[in-house]
């Protein structure tokens, strides 16, 4: 099977915060590829989370804590996503079916199947290695959603964690509109990878959610990682 994730090895083995990021790639390993006329999809939000991966390898670099980088698209299947989901594999984006996954038989489920255990099983051992409290997944969202417009620029996700996510909001309110559970809910699940893990290995978990636009911006970039840089995860 090729490979199913980035793995960043942690250069402080004291870094408080270990970083998750499940929809870090529009990647379809072979033998996938993308159909014709889902071409469309391959470099928007439906098929990754933009500007998300290379927060995670700034902050790193800063504050030398692991990471764990899904490497294929959310679209192949979700790994923030529990296998029961209903939308695991997605079928319709914005209306249109989504060629990819329109005939996914058992043998091809299956196969998927795998990647999202493989990204699974490394997120499990690195979590049971690591001296960090928390678990931070990092994510972004499209400023327009099937329509509907999104008018704030970073969400703090959480399920039961409200301290850490209101200390975490505190801290990026200088870079914007925060709020929490926005523009989706850590208690519907929406942090679902970075929540099982936390609890598996006894840490704390939260998930921010960036809009897009805001990362494609270099500037808000360093921004953002400084900002997070400088927490103690979290007082």
């Amino acid at each position: 099977m090729d490979g199913a994730c980035e793995l960043i090895a942690a250069r402080d083995v004291d870094a408080p915060v270990l970083i998750t990021c499940e929809h870090a790639s529009q990647r379809l390993p072979a033998p996938w590829q993308w159909p014709e006329a889902d071409g469309w999809l391959e470099h928007t939000h439906w098929a990754y989370d933009i500007g998300a991966a290379e927060v995670v390898r700034e902050l790193c670099g800063v504050v030398g804590a692991g990471a764990v980088l899904a490497d294929f698209s959310r679209l192949l299947i979700d790994p923030n996503r529990p296998l029961e989901s209903p939308t695991l594999v997605r079928r319709h984006a914005e209306g249109r079916d989504i060629t990819l996954n329109a005939r996914v038989d058992a043998a091809e489920r299956a196969a998927r199947v795998a990647y999202w255990q493989e990204y699974h099983r490394a997120v499990d051992h690195v979590a049971r290695t690591s001296r960090a409290d928390v678990i931070l997944a990092i994510h972004s969202f499209t400023p327009v959603y099937e329509g509907a417009r999104r008018d704030l620029d970073v969400g703090v996700l959480f399920d039961r964690e409200q301290d850490l996510a209101e200390c975490l909001a505190a801290a990026l309110a200088p870079l914007g509109v925060v709020r929490l559970n926005e523009p989706y809910s850590g208690k519907k699940g929406l942090i679902y990878s970075a929540q099982r893990h936390a609890d598996a290995c006894d840490k704390r978990a939260v998930e921010i959610e960036v809009r897009q636009d805001r990362l494609l911006d270099v500037s808000f970039r360093q921004r953002l990682v400084a900002a997070l840089a400088a927490l103690s995860w979290c007082d």
